[in-house]
C-alpha cells in the first residue's frame, strides 16, 4: 500500500496533508525518516511512525451502538441527524456505513462498519443470518400468530414474508414479543403486525445472527466489536 494513501486512511489527513507532513520529515518507517509519499510498505510489518508516534492502520473497523430514537440509519441527510453524528471524530475518516436499516423511532443494535463485504452478507436475505427484535404490541398475541408469522404473513404491498419465529412474552391488550426475522423491508416488523391487526408501540433490535446489543451499553452510546465478536462476522464471509 502507498504510505500517502495509508496515512490518510489511518486519519491523518487528506493525501495534500499526508504529503506535507513526509516533505516535512514527519514520517519515519522502520526508524528511517521518509520524503517520498508514493513509496509503497506493510503496515502488518513494517513500523510507521508520525512525530514518532506509532501508526496502528485498521483496514475495517466495526463499531457497535445502541441506537437511540430520532436517528436515522443513514449516513447524510438534510434535515435529520443519523447514526454518524453519534461516532466520535476519531473514527469518522473510515467511511463507515450502517449495516442494514434501523427505523427512525426504532431503538437496539447497529453495526458500523467500512467492510463492504460484511455488510452485503449480513443484509441480505439469502444468508438467512436472522435479526432479533424485542417489541411491544397493541393487541393480543396469541399461539396462532406463531404459525402465521412462520408460514409469513402477507404485507399491505401483496409480498409474502419469508419464515419469522415469533416468542411471546406476555400476552395482555399491549403484549410483549421477541421476533427473529432475515429479511430486512421497509418497516418490516411494523408491518407484519399490521397484517394481523395490531400496531407495534416500542421497537429495539437486540441481535444479528449470534452478535448481541452489549448489556452495559446506554442508549446512544457505542463501542468497538472485540476480537470474538469481530472473529464470528469473519466467518460469515467464508
Amino acid at each position: 500500500m502507498r504510505l500517502d494513501k495509508l496515512l490518510s486512511h489511518a486519519g491523518y489527513g487528506t493525501r495534500k496533508q499526508v504529503k506535507e507532513l513526509i516533505k516535512n520529515r514527519e514520517v519515519s518507517v522502520d526508524n528511517k525518516v521518509i520524503t517520498k509519499s508514493n513509496i509503497h510498505i506493510d503496515p502488518e510489518r513494517q513500523l510507521i511512525e508520525v512525530n514518532n508516534q506509532r501508526v496502528d492502520y485498521q483496514k475495517y473497523i466495526y463499531i457497535m451502538l445502541n441506537k437511540p430514537p430520532n436517528y436515522l440509519s443513514a449516513t447524510v441527510d438534510r434535515y435529520d441527524k443519523t447514526v454518524l453524528d453519534l461516532i466520535p471524530e476519531k473514527y469518522k475518516h473510515y467511511n463507515l456505513a450502517p449495516v442494514g436499516r434501523l427505523d427512525k423511532d426504532t431503538e437496539g443494535l447497529l453495526l458500523l462498519t467500512n467492510d463492504g463485504q460484511l455488510n452485503h452478507v449480513l443484509t441480505s436475505p439469502n444468508k438467512k443470518i436472522f435479526k432479533t427484535y424485542f417489541a411491544k404490541i397493541k393487541g393480543i398475541v396469541e399461539e396462532k400468530h406463531i404459525k402465521k408469522f412462520e408460514k409469513g404473513v402477507i404485507l399491505d404491498d401483496g409480498y409474502q414474508t419469508k419464515e419469522a419465529f415469533l416468542d411471546i412474552l406476555k400476552s395482555d391488550t399491549i403484549s410483549e414479543i421477541k421476533l427473529s426475522i432475515s429479511e430486512g423491508k421497509f418497516h418490516q416488523v411494523k408491518r407484519m403486525f399490521q397484517a394481523i391487526d395490531m400496531q407495534v408501540l416500542y421497537l429495539k433490535r437486540t441481535s444479528m445472527g449470534n452478535l448481541s446489543l452489549d448489556k452495559n451499553l446506554s442508549i446512544g452510546e457505542i463501542r468497538l466489536l472485540n476480537e470474538s465478536e469481530i472473529t464470528y462476522l469473519q466467518s460469515l464471509k467464508k
